[in-house]
């Protein structure tokens, strides 16, 4: 049988110069999150199946790659028909850390400030900017009901942003019990409340005729999906008007969501979330305010989150304020290779290359200059010198190297 040397679909090898964008990426990101009070854990990336598909994770719940069970368990659920998948890829971190708070609340700070980055798993199309096997960078805050936890999470991730070079983004902002108070008044059932918000979600696409539509060829009533899109397609963004024609809670609502627009203008230099109205989410765990980061000339968002204040309760008995913001790193990543981003180096990057004929005074020379110059904080690659040497020269120049010594019988020359 012929070995397959790609990868599986959806999944990547990344070449020496991705991988060390990658590590510098991760690297600020931790220092810059850590600086803001947040503490890295840890967690399997196998999750039991019942955590996985207990209806908190919407259509990801479709994207699982499951586990079989193994040895006896296997074979006896294949006899009597049972479940033959006890566990499975996790495709988030937020059920994972759920499970994680759970089990070791006693041993936490209140509130936990939790920060995770790790490898997740989705059976999904792929796509640019979208894989089977991704990082996901999440930041968390549990215990907190308060909007600072909403505000903390967004001015730390616009900070990582701006650490990074972008400027060229927007956070967008909306509160999931607006949707749900619309959905109600416009006479939509409760139980198909995600369903239509999903629909709306496409408004930025499809447009406000696409949007009713959908949900007209969806069932709802006519009457409903009419008023239901009427609201939204004559909404300017004015978070205070679209309150009032909203009524209700809704003033009360819009009233905790400028508060913390106005926070993050003032500690972000001016630059404000801006409310969208028809921005969705696509989890139904989300309980409140839900948040987007869409940057200027990409398709798609590079980072999002929200309030789930009643997951943590499905794990411990009882509900625990909690939010999230989770951080594109792949489109991050992406975005700054398409800019050709290179990796800031602190010192010198060198090449010590030996020739054939080198003498063993030489080498002990070269091997006693590199670890002068290591201890100097700079890199230093000692390797022979291809008998190609422009190729060679031409591959390392791309890896970053800068300064290249010859290492020959009785010899060092730069060049």
């Amino acid at each position: 049988m012929k070995l397959i040397k790609t990868p599986v679909k959806g999944m990547n090898d990344y070449l020496p110069r991705e991988t060390a964008l990658r590590d510098y990426v991760q690297s600020l990101i931790v220092r810059e999150y850590s600086a803001a009070g947040f503490c890295r854990i840890e967690t399997p990336a196998v999750e039991h199946i019942e955590n996985l598909t207990g209806k908190n994770g919407g259509d990801n719940e479709k994207l699982i790659f499951r586990i079989m069970k193994r040895g006896e368990e296997l074979s006896r659920a294949e006899q009597s028909g049972g479940e033959l998948c006890d566990s499975g890829l996790r495709y988030d971190l937020t059920v994972p850390l759920c499970r994680y708070y759970a089990a070791n609340s006693s041993r936490l700070p209140a509130p936990f400030m939790a920060m995770q980055i790790g490898s997740v798993w989705r059976a999904d199309r792929p796509q640019k900017g979208r894989f089977r096997q991704f990082t996901q960078c999440d930041i968390d805050i549990l215990g907190d009901a308060s909007s600072q936890a909403e505000i903390t999470l967004i001015t730390a991730t616009t900070g990582v942003l701006r650490k990074l070079g972008f400027d060229n983004f927007t956070v967008r902002i909306n509160d999931r019990r607006l949707l749900k108070l619309c959905a109600a008044g416009c006479g939509f059932p409760e139980d198909r409340f995600d369903q239509a918000f999903v629909i709306l979600d496409k408004m930025d696409k499809i447009g406000a005729d696409g949007v009713r539509g959908e949900l007209v060829l969806a069932g709802f009533g006519e009457q409903a999906v009419d008023s239901f899109v009427g609201i939204y397609s004559g909404c300017s963004g004015d978070l205070d008007a679209f309150a009032a024609s909203v009524g209700g809670e809704a003033p009360d609502i819009a009233a905790g969501l400028c508060r913390i627009c106005d926070s993050v203008g003032a500690a972000c230099g001016g630059k404000r979330p801006v409310f969208d109205p028809t921005l969705v989410r696509g989890m139904s765990y989300y309980t409140g305010t839900i948040f987007e980061i869409a940057m200027d000339g990409y398709g798609y968002s590079v980072g999002g989150g929200g309030r789930y204040d009643r997951l943590l309760g499905k794990f411990t008995g009882q509900d625990v304020p909690a939010c999230g913001f989770s951080l594109g790193f792949e489109r991050i990543v992406g975005a700054l290779a398409d800019s050709g981003f290179r990796v800031p180096s602190s010192g010198v990057s060198a090449a010590f290359l030996a020739e054939k004929d080198i003498d063993g005074d030489t080498e002990i020379r070269m091997y006693k200059d590199a670890e002068r110059l290591r201890a100097e904080g700079s890199r230093v690659l000692v390797t022979s010198k291809m008998k190609n040497f422009a190729f060679q020269k031409a591959k390392l120049d791309e890896e970053g190297y800068t300064e290249y010594r010859i290492y020959g019988k009785d010899s060092v020359r730069k060049i």
